[in-house]
């Protein structure tokens, strides 16, 4: 990943001096960066104090982890579900039978044989 070249106390000090009044096209070219990152900024830090900020990354990090382990076991689960849906579909017939089987034999006193 690319890396900043501002640390988190001056995007901060950047993102406040917008909310009194400052123009952000002045604020962007002070800093020598695009109107469009200022916003970005503004967009993800806005509202936050600094100990807020630092706490975040991490946290944006792990859920980042979180996201990955899900989008690879999501499949795996689809694939396992489909399976047992079709492994239902194909014995839920002999089942009935054997139960059915057992059943009649039993209200008959007989015992059941395997065929």
């Amino acid at each position: 990943m690319k890396q900043t070249r501002y640390s988190v106390e001056q995007i901060m000090a950047a993102v406040n001096q917008h909310e009194p009044g400052t123009p952000a096209t002045d604020i962007a070219r002070k800093l020598g960066i695009a109107k469009q990152a200022f916003f970005r900024w503004k967009k993800g830090f806005g509202g936050l104090k600094p100990g807020q900020v630092r706490d975040l990354r991490p946290l944006r990090e792990e859920n980042a982890k979180l996201k990955k382990i899900v989008a690879e076991l999501n499949p795996d689960k689809t694939m396992l579900t489909d399976i047992a849906k079709k492994w239902r579909t194909r014995h839920s017939g002999a089942r009935r039978w054997s139960i059915y089987a057992v059943i009649t034999a039993s209200a008959k006193g007989g015992s059941v044989s395997s065929s």
